[in-house]
């Protein structure tokens, strides 16, 4: 708890989410664990998201734009070349720009539903690492202190050692001069 009030003028906010995410710190703190350890998560993906991540990655590959190129110039030389100019879809193309028309009306919002997801993802990742960051700058703080700590323990100490040392010179020195003194006066 010591740590908590110690630490409250840092954590001080007006905004709800973070300060969930303070409060988590504090428990972290409090029960002196790992935050990292708290953090981990398996995140279960349904069939579509798992579809919509495979159709992202391999939208945005080099793979499909050769394959892509391949088709497209394949398709317009059957019809051109190969039928004359009078196959199943002659110059200008009408069916081609229909089915690329469907192509990118399906895969544009697929890919959006990914990169929604990886959005979602690198928040939650964010908000982590500010949670991670958080804790070791308190405890950073807490080792500070610490070490001020033992830095203002050992400086007394030391100080009691040498006032004992001057003391024990003094008493040392006092002795020497009785001692002379004594020696000195029965010789006379």
């Amino acid at each position: 708890m010591k740590r908590k009030t110690n630490y409250k003028h840092l954590l001080e906010t007006s905004d709800q989410h973070l300060r969930k995410l303070h409060q988590i710190v504090l428990k972290s703190i409090e029960e002196e664990q790992l935050i990292s350890k708290k953090l981990e998560s398996k995140e279960k993906l349904s069939l579509g998201q798992r579809l919509a991540d495979k159709v992202a990655a391999f939208g945005g590959s080099w793979n499909f734009i050769i394959l892509f190129l391949i088709v497209i110039i394949g398709w317009m030389a059957i019809n051109v070349y190969f039928f004359s100019d009078k196959g199943f879809d002659p110059y200008p193309f009408i069916l081609l720009n229909l089915l690329l028309s469907c192509l990118a009306a399906f895969q544009a919002p697929i890919i959006m539903m990914s990169q929604n997801r990886q959005e979602e993802k690198d928040r939650v990742r964010a908000e982590d690492d500010y949670i991670v960051n958080l804790k070791a700058e308190i405890e950073i703080k807490t080792l500070h202190e610490k070490i001020d700590l033992l830095i203002t323990e050992q400086m007394e100490t030391l100080m009691k050692i040498q006032k004992m040392q001057i003391e024990r010179i003094d008493s040392l020195e006092k002795q020497i001069k009785d001692f002379q003194h004594k020696n000195g006066k029965s010789e006379r």
